[in-house]
């Protein structure tokens, strides 16, 4: 029982927390917005809190001009995920393989994280970025002549100069083995890499299978736009990549410096909250979501030195 009015979020997310009270007692304005706060922060933190493959965390969104309040998922982490073993060349204690985890197993977990992140994290690929770059330096030619022709043409550069520029073939030659190698059959990995994998794209397949109206992940531009117009002032881009900094500083930083100045589009999902029922299945949904993302940590925090023999 509340003794005074609440915004819009607070009563919504405040009946779902009465349905789950075991008493009820009165209590002030204030009193009964931090317990409505602290026992859907409790919710969240418990789903949330078991990994840090990046930071994210939840809004309430009060609603305004008749738009319902809303729960919104926000990363706040910028830069390149930590890809661990798969960039790191962990030493392995097996002589066999070269003292360096065999290309093909790095190969098999970079690809699983690209296919599988996508629905969890707002990052950008090689691809995106292949096709960021040549919208900004070579007007959408993806071929070095016509790079070439877009340069001379379109942006006043010598043609005598062009060798200090980057083309699209030099783009291509900076991606390390593990992003161009085959993957290896997971029949030829250790036990441990190959569930970690397995697991990684199940986990995957279950979010995807789970997206309904109130899920945590989903993301409509136009929604976002209703709820957060000043996100149109944004850089259209995600703050995270799973491109390797080390090799990709220089088009990384050129892709980003809007984002860096401006805000990236950080926004995972929004869901309206038109009543509390559907507060238990967004939470469900998050908690999906956030087993991908528990996955892919384990993926990438797996030491193969020690899953050599297995």
């Amino acid at each position: 029982m509340f003794d005074a009015p609440l915004a819009s979020h607070h009563r919504t997310i405040g009946r779902w927390v009465a349905e789950r009270e075991q008493s009820a007692q009165r209590c002030t304005r204030n009193g009964a917005r931090q317990r409505i706060e602290r026992a859907f922060d409790v919710a969240v933190t418990e789903i949330l809190g078991p990994f840090d493959l990046a930071d994210l965390r939840v809004v309430a969104l009060i609603g305004e001009d008749d738009l319902p309040p809303a729960l919104v998922v926000v990363c706040d982490s910028i830069g390149q995920i930590d890809l661990g073993w798969i960039e790191k060349n962990n030493v392995l204690s097996n002589t066999l393989f070269g003292n360096v985890a065999p290309v093909g197993w790095r190969a098999a977990a970079y690809q699983a994280l690209v296919q599988s992140l996508r629905g969890t994290l707002p990052y950008i690929g090689y691809d995106d970025l292949v096709e960021e770059i040549s919208a900004y330096y070579w007007d959408g030619e993806t071929d070095d002549e016509g790079a070439r022709k877009a340069l001379v043409e379109w942006h006043g550069h010598d043609p005598d100069d062009l060798d200090e520029m980057t083309l699209p073939s030099q783009m291509a030659a900076k991606r390390p083995d593990w992003m161009t190698a085959k993957a290896a059959p997971l029949r030829d990995m250790p036990a441990a890499l190959r569930k970690a994998i397995a697991r990684l794209r199940n986990a995957d397949i279950a979010l995807r299978a789970s997206q309904m109206a109130h899920s945590a992940w989903r993301h409509d531009r136009d929604e976002v736009l209703a709820y957060l117009p000043e996100y149109e002032e944004r850089a259209p881009i995600p703050p995270l990549t799973l491109v390797p900094m080390d090799q990709f500083a220089r088009e990384l930083d050129d892709v980003g410096r809007f984002g860096m100045e401006q805000g990236f589009d950080d926004v995972i999902g929004l869901c309206p909250l038109i009543e509390p029922a559907p507060i238990d299945a967004w939470l469900a949904s998050l908690r999906i979501g956030a087993e991908v993302l528990l996955a892919a940590q384990d993926l990438i925090n797996l030491d193969p030195a020690n899953s050599v023999t297995s």
